[in-house]
């Protein structure tokens, strides 16, 4: 099932997911579904937050479909180590049609559960870092454009708002 994306605007991408606490089939299904709502969306990651679910969950594939053991699905995650910084423009499928450079750091470990509940641990450089690191903001309520000045944040909230009054948002 294709969910609709969550648009920014939603308080819900504004406020902290709950943990997952069960790993059984309901929440394998709703992983595939993420995955499917994601590739739809032309998007390289998804928290769940993003689709209406308050779960602390995320999916990532970095190779959109080229590579299926780079499919990563993110239950509980945290970031326990970054290193470095690299300035890149990044975007986010809540807040279509707006790009912005933002400073994050280059390497990034997680400390996650998988689809079973196991907990690991991965590294990611560079745009898998990046994924790891928007997609755990998500969880944690915050959008990436908190990471940028509050004159730009502004500047683009102030167009939402003028597109949601439009109608066309």
């Amino acid at each position: 099932m294709i969910y609709p994306i969550v648009k920014f605007g939603n308080p819900l991408l504004e406020k902290p997911a709950e943990p997952v606490t069960v790993f059984d089939d309901i929440l394998k299904k709703l992983i595939g579904d993420m995955f499917e709502s994601m590739y739809a969306a032309h998007g390289v990651g998804l928290a769940a937050p993003q689709i209406g679910i308050s779960k602390r969950l995320a999916v990532i594939d970095i190779t959109f479909k080229e590579n299926a053991e780079a499919k990563l699905v993110l239950a509980n995650p945290e970031i326990i180590h970054t290193e470095g910084r690299l300035t890149q423009n990044e975007g986010c499928l809540s807040i279509p049609e707006f790009r912005e450079t933002v400073a994050r750091p280059r390497k990034a470990t997680i400390r996650a559960q998988d689809l079973n509940g196991k907990w690991f641990e991965k590294t990611g450089e560079e745009l898998l870092a990046r994924a790891f690191l928007h997609e755990t903001d998500h969880l944690n309520g915050k959008l990436y454009i908190s990471h940028l000045s509050a004159l730009k944040r502004d500047l683009i909230k102030r167009k939402i708002r003028k597109l949601m009054k439009a109608g066309e948002w």
